[in-house]
């Protein structure tokens, strides 16, 4: 579908999620590798390789993790978009390969059709909380469920990570900063409510599990080891929060347009999630409007707040004030000691089988919760910029912040 909208001319019309950027994920979790093919960046703009790889390594942090960790090494590849380390305007095209594929090429061989290799590894008894039946009802491949779990498994995560890392370097130009962290594990809380800027400021790259208060990681830590020695698994909350975004980027008019729908929708994307809120969303649900909103005050010409309950976003649109996101994970439904399933072709009721998998991927959530925020804070601010060339991207900030000056300022 098409609109008619000149800003969105030629492109996907409003049922896409991104407005100016769009990007396609593609591989398998055991295949030879995945891809990121991220189109709409402006001709010009520098990327930092290391920076890069220095997300896919937090993407591999966190103690608890599966023994996938200890085989694959994730650096980034390019093979199209980038020369000379800047954007040349055309798809930016990012890869990664999966060094466990050696493991299974003949099970995985894209052109295989050796029907013995395939029931050898076929998944048949669905996992309760996995993309297994639901996925093969819709695909009509129900006898072999592996068909559906490759690519519904969280190593997906990986391409938007690389595209997340990207679109952060964007942000970053227009200063624009990220922080995250887990705030729950399991039933242990590690900080009560929405977090704040300053809060995260506390959050070391070496934490097992990525708090932000080091002096209580030893008693998660101890919880993880109990779910593993009991076969079980743990989810748990992530709290993330975005500085210097100018205010106005979002919409009021459409609710396929409103960025607290479309941040909501990219978190609740990710493996795991199923839930998400913005600011104190939670906390002032049961809080009459006195104690839910955050009053405006004029402070030496600039309009300030006395809080934050909103989380930077009024009305689906940006405010100028901090975002603040939480993510609310599931516990991981592939468990060592199985769970009551039953096998499909059989009819016969039996545990689900476990494959090599993480206790808890919470100490892995955080950058991937900052890579889907990155790429559509990214894809709202060029929607609101524009420019084929970073350039003229750099001169329609400037104009930006000027109009906004008796109001607003970057950092």
């Amino acid at each position: 579908m098409l609109v008619s909208d000149e800003r969105y001319a030629c492109r996907p019309g409003p049922g896409m999620s991104l407005r100016r950027l769009r990007l396609l994920t593609g591989g398998e979790s055991h295949g030879p590798k995945l891809t990121a093919v991220l189109e709409g960046l402006p001709a010009g703009l520098g990327l930092d390789r290391g920076l890069i790889d220095d997300w896919l390594a937090r993407r591999q942090h966190g103690f608890g993790r599966g023994g996938r960790q200890r085989i694959e090494h994730d650096v980034v590849a390019v093979s199209g978009g980038l020369r000379d380390g800047r954007t040349l305007g055309g798809p930016l095209v990012l890869e990664l390969a999966n060094l466990d594929w050696k493991s299974w090429a003949e099970v995985m061989d894209p052109w295989t059709t050796d029907a013995g290799l395939a029931a050898d590894r076929a998944v048949t008894r669905p996992r309760p909380g996995h993309a297994d039946f639901s996925g093969g009802a819709a695909t009509d491949q129900l006898a072999d469920m592996r068909n559906v779990l490759e690519r519904a498994s969280a190593r997906e995560t990986g391409a938007r990570v690389m595209a997340g890392a990207v679109c952060a370097q964007l942000l970053a130009r227009y200063g624009v900063g990220l922080r995250s962290a887990v705030l729950q594990l399991g039933p242990l809380v590690v900080a009560e409510g929405p977090p704040s800027w300053d809060g995260l400021a506390g959050v070391r790259s070496d934490s097992p599990l990525v708090t932000p208060h080091p002096d209580r990681e030893e008693a998660l830590v101890e919880a993880v080891r109990a779910a593993r020695a009991a076969g079980d698994t743990l989810g748990g909350v992530v709290g993330a929060v975005v500085r210097g975004l100018p205010p106005g980027l979002g919409s009021h008019t459409h609710w396929d347009r409103k960025l607290d729908g479309r941040l909501v929708q990219a978190l609740v994307s990710i493996h795991s999630v199923k839930a998400a809120a913005i600011g104190a969303g939670l906390e002032v649900a049961g809080r009459p409007g006195s104690e839910a909103h955050d009053p405006i005050r004029l402070v030496d010409g600039r309009l300030t707040r006395d809080s934050n309950r909103a989380g930077g976003l009024e009305g689906g649109v940006t405010n100028g004030e901090d975002l603040v996101v939480r993510a609310f994970l599931k516990p991981i439904s592939t468990l060592r000691r199985g769970l009551p399933s039953v096998d499909l072709p059989t009819r016969e009721p039996g545990a689900t089988a476990w494959e090599r998998s993480d206790v808890t991927a919470i100490g892995a959530a955080p950058v991937i919760v900052e890579a889907m925020l990155a790429l559509v804070l990214a894809d709202e601010l060029l929607a609101k910029l524009g420019g084929d060339a970073i350039a003229d991207t750099d001169a329609a900030w400037k104009a930006l912040c000027s109009r906004l000056e008796p109001w607003w300022r970057p950092e």
